[in-house]
Protein backbone atom coordinates (compact mmCIF):
# COMPACT_ATOMS: atom_id res chain seq x y z
CA UNK A 1 0.00 0.00 0.00
CA UNK A 2 0.85 3.64 -0.72
CA UNK A 3 0.86 6.31 1.64
CA UNK A 4 -0.98 8.85 -1.07
CA UNK A 5 -2.28 8.69 -4.48
CA UNK A 6 -3.20 11.67 -6.05
CA UNK A 7 -6.26 11.96 -9.09
CA UNK A 8 -5.85 14.99 -10.36
CA UNK A 9 -9.36 15.82 -12.50
CA UNK A 10 -12.82 15.35 -10.54
CA UNK A 11 -14.81 14.45 -13.43
CA UNK A 12 -16.48 11.29 -13.97
CA UNK A 13 -12.72 9.27 -15.10
CA UNK A 14 -11.15 11.02 -12.03
CA UNK A 15 -13.63 10.58 -9.66
CA UNK A 16 -14.35 7.29 -10.39
CA UNK A 17 -10.67 6.28 -10.33
CA UNK A 18 -10.37 7.54 -6.91
CA UNK A 19 -13.23 5.11 -5.72
CA UNK A 20 -11.86 2.28 -7.45
CA UNK A 21 -8.30 2.98 -6.08
CA UNK A 22 -10.06 3.71 -2.61
CA UNK A 23 -12.30 0.53 -2.57
CA UNK A 24 -9.11 -1.81 -3.05
CA UNK A 25 -7.31 0.37 -0.49
CA UNK A 26 -4.09 0.70 -2.97
CA UNK A 27 -2.99 3.97 -0.90
CA UNK A 28 -3.99 5.15 2.58
CA UNK A 29 -4.67 8.55 1.49
CA UNK A 30 -6.11 9.28 -1.92
CA UNK A 31 -6.26 13.44 -3.27
CA UNK A 32 -8.90 14.33 -5.67
CA UNK A 33 -7.83 17.49 -7.57
CA UNK A 34 -10.20 19.87 -9.19
CA UNK A 35 -10.40 23.04 -10.06
CA UNK A 36 -14.44 23.90 -9.70
CA UNK A 37 -14.59 24.81 -6.09
CA UNK A 38 -16.39 22.18 -4.09
CA UNK A 39 -16.67 19.16 -6.71
CA UNK A 40 -13.58 17.49 -4.96
CA UNK A 41 -14.81 18.54 -1.61
CA UNK A 42 -17.96 17.05 -2.16
CA UNK A 43 -17.22 13.79 -3.84
CA UNK A 44 -14.40 12.96 -1.76
CA UNK A 45 -16.87 13.32 1.24
CA UNK A 46 -19.42 10.93 -0.71
CA UNK A 47 -16.40 8.27 -0.95
CA UNK A 48 -15.34 8.71 2.70
CA UNK A 49 -18.83 8.03 3.81
CA UNK A 50 -18.94 4.93 1.50
CA UNK A 51 -16.16 3.54 3.43
CA UNK A 52 -18.23 2.20 6.19
CA UNK A 53 -20.84 0.49 4.00
CA UNK A 54 -17.92 -1.21 1.81
CA UNK A 55 -15.71 -1.90 4.05
CA UNK A 56 -12.53 0.35 3.42
CA UNK A 57 -10.36 2.53 5.57
CA UNK A 58 -8.98 4.72 3.10
CA UNK A 59 -9.10 8.52 3.43
CA UNK A 60 -10.38 10.24 0.73
CA UNK A 61 -9.30 13.98 0.28
CA UNK A 62 -10.83 17.04 -1.78
CA UNK A 63 -8.42 19.77 -3.02
CA UNK A 64 -8.64 22.82 -5.05
CA UNK A 65 -5.13 23.10 -4.98
CA UNK A 66 -2.17 21.07 -5.02
CA UNK A 67 -1.04 21.05 -1.29
CA UNK A 68 -2.61 17.56 -0.57
CA UNK A 69 -0.81 16.21 -3.45
CA UNK A 70 2.63 16.81 -1.92
CA UNK A 71 4.90 13.89 -1.72
CA UNK A 72 2.74 11.79 -3.21
CA UNK A 73 3.89 8.36 -4.39
CA UNK A 74 1.56 8.00 -7.56
CA UNK A 75 -0.66 10.76 -9.39
CA UNK A 76 -3.01 9.69 -12.29
CA UNK A 77 -3.47 12.82 -14.57
CA UNK A 78 -7.24 13.14 -16.05
CA UNK A 79 -8.04 16.77 -16.11
CA UNK A 80 -9.54 17.99 -19.47
CA UNK A 81 -11.99 18.45 -21.69
CA UNK A 82 -13.96 15.01 -22.35
CA UNK A 83 -15.17 14.25 -26.32
CA UNK A 84 -18.80 15.25 -27.51
CA UNK A 85 -20.72 13.21 -30.80
CA UNK A 86 -18.71 13.94 -33.70
CA UNK A 87 -15.75 14.63 -32.29
CA UNK A 88 -12.41 12.73 -32.66
CA UNK A 89 -9.70 12.86 -29.28
CA UNK A 90 -6.91 14.90 -31.53
CA UNK A 91 -9.76 17.82 -31.27
CA UNK A 92 -9.16 18.17 -27.84
CA UNK A 93 -5.34 18.55 -28.74
CA UNK A 94 -4.59 22.46 -27.85
CA UNK A 95 -6.97 23.00 -24.98
CA UNK A 96 -5.87 19.99 -23.11
CA UNK A 97 -2.35 20.45 -23.87
CA UNK A 98 -2.68 23.60 -21.90
CA UNK A 99 -4.20 22.18 -18.66
CA UNK A 100 -1.72 19.49 -18.85
CA UNK A 101 1.24 21.75 -18.65
CA UNK A 102 -0.21 23.49 -15.76
CA UNK A 103 -0.94 20.22 -14.29
CA UNK A 104 2.50 18.69 -14.69
CA UNK A 105 4.27 21.78 -13.14
CA UNK A 106 2.67 21.91 -10.16
CA UNK A 107 2.69 17.91 -10.02
CA UNK A 108 6.74 18.81 -10.57
CA UNK A 109 6.78 21.08 -7.59
CA UNK A 110 5.25 18.88 -5.16
CA UNK A 111 5.40 15.40 -6.00
CA UNK A 112 9.22 15.67 -8.22
CA UNK A 113 9.53 11.58 -7.24
CA UNK A 114 5.74 10.43 -7.99
CA UNK A 115 5.12 7.80 -11.01
CA UNK A 116 2.44 9.53 -13.27
CA UNK A 117 -0.06 7.96 -15.32
CA UNK A 118 -1.33 10.00 -18.06
CA UNK A 119 -5.26 9.65 -18.93
CA UNK A 120 -6.35 12.72 -20.50
CA UNK A 121 -6.89 12.80 -24.46
CA UNK A 122 -5.50 12.61 -26.77
CA UNK A 123 -3.33 10.51 -24.67
CA UNK A 124 -0.07 9.74 -26.59
CA UNK A 125 0.09 13.38 -27.10
CA UNK A 126 -0.70 14.64 -23.65
CA UNK A 127 1.80 11.89 -22.65
CA UNK A 128 5.06 13.78 -24.33
CA UNK A 129 3.35 17.15 -22.90
CA UNK A 130 3.85 15.78 -19.43
CA UNK A 131 7.22 13.96 -20.02
CA UNK A 132 8.62 17.30 -21.75
CA UNK A 133 6.76 19.41 -18.73
CA UNK A 134 7.31 17.10 -15.77
CA UNK A 135 11.32 16.14 -16.37
CA UNK A 136 10.62 13.31 -15.25
CA UNK A 137 12.75 9.75 -16.12
CA UNK A 138 10.43 8.07 -18.50
CA UNK A 139 10.14 5.21 -16.38
CA UNK A 140 8.07 7.37 -14.00
CA UNK A 141 5.35 8.94 -16.60
CA UNK A 142 3.06 6.41 -18.38
CA UNK A 143 0.03 6.31 -20.60
CA UNK A 144 -3.40 4.59 -20.26
CA UNK A 145 -4.93 3.70 -23.04
CA UNK A 146 -3.92 -0.15 -23.98
CA UNK A 147 -5.17 -1.48 -21.39
CA UNK A 148 -8.49 -0.27 -22.13
CA UNK A 149 -8.22 -0.81 -25.85
CA UNK A 150 -7.49 -4.11 -25.16
CA UNK A 151 -10.07 -4.56 -22.93
CA UNK A 152 -12.74 -3.12 -25.70
CA UNK A 153 -11.13 -5.67 -27.80
CA UNK A 154 -11.60 -8.69 -25.18
CA UNK A 155 -15.14 -7.83 -24.80
CA UNK A 156 -16.01 -8.18 -28.33
CA UNK A 157 -14.27 -11.59 -28.82
CA UNK A 158 -15.68 -12.88 -25.75
CA UNK A 159 -19.30 -11.94 -26.82
CA UNK A 160 -19.14 -13.41 -30.64
CA UNK A 161 -17.54 -16.02 -29.23
CA UNK A 162 -19.79 -16.88 -26.94
CA UNK A 163 -17.10 -17.04 -23.67
CA UNK A 164 -15.68 -16.03 -20.88
CA UNK A 165 -14.24 -12.59 -20.93
CA UNK A 166 -11.22 -14.04 -18.27
CA UNK A 167 -10.19 -16.86 -21.02
CA UNK A 168 -9.53 -13.80 -23.90
CA UNK A 169 -6.24 -12.41 -23.98
CA UNK A 170 -5.44 -10.16 -26.00
CA UNK A 171 -3.02 -7.16 -26.77
CA UNK A 172 -3.52 -4.13 -28.43
CA UNK A 173 -0.46 -1.82 -29.52
CA UNK A 174 0.05 1.67 -31.09
CA UNK A 175 -1.60 4.93 -30.62
CA UNK A 176 -4.70 5.28 -28.73
CA UNK A 177 -6.67 6.85 -31.75
CA UNK A 178 -8.56 4.93 -35.09
CA UNK A 179 -5.59 3.81 -36.04
CA UNK A 180 -4.27 1.46 -33.13
CA UNK A 181 -3.31 -2.14 -33.99
CA UNK A 182 -5.03 -4.71 -32.17
CA UNK A 183 -2.91 -7.98 -32.75
CA UNK A 184 -4.77 -10.40 -33.83
CA UNK A 185 -2.01 -13.59 -33.83
CA UNK A 186 -1.53 -12.70 -30.58
CA UNK A 187 -4.96 -13.14 -29.54
CA UNK A 188 -6.14 -16.12 -27.80
CA UNK A 189 -9.03 -17.92 -26.06
CA UNK A 190 -8.27 -20.24 -23.03
CA UNK A 191 -4.31 -20.48 -25.07
CA UNK A 192 -6.15 -21.41 -28.38
CA UNK A 193 -5.40 -19.29 -31.07
CA UNK A 194 -8.64 -17.02 -31.80
CA UNK A 195 -9.03 -18.02 -35.47
CA UNK A 196 -10.02 -21.64 -34.24
CA UNK A 197 -12.66 -19.80 -33.03
CA UNK A 198 -13.96 -16.79 -35.29
CA UNK A 199 -13.37 -16.54 -38.90
CA UNK A 200 -11.17 -14.06 -40.21
CA UNK A 201 -14.01 -11.69 -41.93
CA UNK A 202 -15.50 -11.74 -38.00
CA UNK A 203 -12.43 -10.99 -36.58
CA UNK A 204 -11.66 -7.73 -38.84
CA UNK A 205 -15.06 -6.62 -37.89
CA UNK A 206 -14.11 -6.77 -34.37
CA UNK A 207 -10.62 -4.81 -34.94
CA UNK A 208 -12.62 -2.28 -36.41
CA UNK A 209 -15.10 -1.85 -33.72
CA UNK A 210 -12.00 -1.89 -30.79
CA UNK A 211 -10.53 1.11 -32.56
CA UNK A 212 -13.95 2.97 -32.51
CA UNK A 213 -14.84 1.66 -29.21
CA UNK A 214 -14.68 5.22 -27.30
CA UNK A 215 -16.70 6.77 -30.13
CA UNK A 216 -19.07 4.38 -29.69
CA UNK A 217 -19.96 5.20 -26.11
CA UNK A 218 -19.71 8.70 -26.93
CA UNK A 219 -22.44 8.57 -29.69
CA UNK A 220 -24.57 6.79 -26.82
CA UNK A 221 -23.77 8.81 -24.27
CA UNK A 222 -23.88 12.85 -26.24
CA UNK A 223 -22.58 14.76 -23.29
CA UNK A 224 -19.29 13.08 -22.37
CA UNK A 225 -17.33 10.28 -23.05
CA UNK A 226 -16.54 6.69 -21.49
CA UNK A 227 -15.47 6.55 -17.47
CA UNK A 228 -16.11 2.98 -16.11
CA UNK A 229 -13.81 0.84 -18.07
CA UNK A 230 -10.87 3.94 -18.05
CA UNK A 231 -11.05 3.74 -14.53
CA UNK A 232 -11.21 0.21 -14.07
CA UNK A 233 -7.73 0.46 -16.64
CA UNK A 234 -6.18 2.81 -14.66
CA UNK A 235 -6.54 0.65 -11.32
CA UNK A 236 -5.42 -2.44 -12.76
CA UNK A 237 -1.90 -0.30 -13.57
CA UNK A 238 -1.63 1.30 -10.22
CA UNK A 239 -2.44 -2.16 -8.63
CA UNK A 240 0.16 -3.93 -10.76
CA UNK A 241 2.72 -0.36 -9.59
CA UNK A 242 1.46 -0.51 -5.68
CA UNK A 243 2.20 -4.36 -5.16
CA UNK A 244 5.13 -4.48 -7.19
CA UNK A 245 2.80 -7.33 -9.24
CA UNK A 246 5.29 -7.02 -12.63
CA UNK A 247 2.27 -7.26 -14.51
CA UNK A 248 2.43 -7.22 -18.37
CA UNK A 249 0.22 -4.51 -19.69
CA UNK A 250 -0.32 -2.35 -22.78
CA UNK A 251 0.52 0.86 -22.08
CA UNK A 252 2.00 4.13 -24.01
CA UNK A 253 5.45 4.30 -23.57
CA UNK A 254 8.45 6.37 -24.44
CA UNK A 255 10.48 4.41 -27.08
CA UNK A 256 14.24 4.10 -28.09
CA UNK A 257 15.01 1.42 -30.15
CA UNK A 258 11.92 -0.93 -29.22
CA UNK A 259 9.73 -1.57 -32.90
CA UNK A 260 12.59 0.41 -34.46
CA UNK A 261 11.26 3.68 -32.94
CA UNK A 262 12.94 6.53 -30.86
CA UNK A 263 11.39 9.02 -28.87
CA UNK A 264 7.85 8.61 -29.49
CA UNK A 265 4.96 7.85 -26.62
CA UNK A 266 2.82 4.78 -28.40
CA UNK A 267 1.34 1.81 -26.71
CA UNK A 268 3.32 -1.14 -26.29
CA UNK A 269 3.33 -4.35 -23.56
CA UNK A 270 4.56 -2.54 -20.54
CA UNK A 271 6.40 -4.44 -17.17
CA UNK A 272 5.11 -2.37 -14.44
CA UNK A 273 6.27 -2.81 -10.60
CA UNK A 274 7.31 -0.48 -7.79
CA UNK A 275 9.81 1.81 -10.02
CA UNK A 276 6.84 2.22 -12.62
CA UNK A 277 7.71 1.22 -16.16
CA UNK A 278 10.65 -1.66 -15.81
CA UNK A 279 10.40 -3.20 -19.30
CA UNK A 280 9.19 -2.70 -22.56
CA UNK A 281 8.42 -5.97 -24.91
CA UNK A 282 9.66 -6.01 -27.79
CA UNK A 283 7.35 -8.19 -29.58
CA UNK A 284 7.72 -9.94 -32.94
CA UNK A 285 5.42 -8.64 -35.91
CA UNK A 286 4.44 -9.41 -38.58
CA UNK A 287 5.01 -7.37 -42.00
CA UNK A 288 1.33 -6.18 -41.74
CA UNK A 289 1.25 -5.80 -38.32
CA UNK A 290 4.63 -3.96 -38.75
CA UNK A 291 3.07 -1.88 -41.24
CA UNK A 292 0.02 -0.95 -39.24
CA UNK A 293 2.11 -0.21 -36.14
CA UNK A 294 4.33 2.51 -38.39
CA UNK A 295 0.81 4.15 -39.45
CA UNK A 296 -0.27 4.61 -35.95
CA UNK A 297 3.11 5.72 -34.78
CA UNK A 298 2.86 8.60 -37.54
CA UNK A 299 -0.28 9.50 -36.76
CA UNK A 300 1.15 10.46 -33.21
CA UNK A 301 4.03 11.88 -34.57
CA UNK A 302 1.84 14.29 -36.92
CA UNK A 303 0.29 15.01 -33.63
CA UNK A 304 3.07 15.76 -31.75
CA UNK A 305 4.53 18.40 -34.23
CA UNK A 306 1.13 19.75 -34.67
CA UNK A 307 1.07 20.78 -31.16
CA UNK A 308 4.53 22.03 -31.20
CA UNK A 309 3.99 24.75 -34.10
CA UNK A 310 0.45 25.83 -32.20
CA UNK A 311 2.06 25.97 -28.62
CA UNK A 312 5.17 27.55 -30.49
Amino acid sequence: MFQKIAVIGAGNVGATTAQRLAEAELAKTIVLVDVVEGIPQGKALDLMQSGPVYGYDTQVIGSNTYDEVAHAELVVITAGIARKPGMSRDDLLETNAKIMRGVCAEVKRVAPQSIVIVVSNPLDVMCHVAFDTLGFPAARVIGMAGVLDTSRFRTFIAEAADVSVQDVQAFVLGGHGDSMVPLVNYTTIAGIPVTQFLSAEKLEALVDRARHGGAEIVKHLKTGSAFYAPSASVVEMVASIVKDKKRILPCAALLNGEYGVTNTYVGVPCKLGKSGLEAIIDLPLSPTEREALNISINDVRANVDKLASVLA
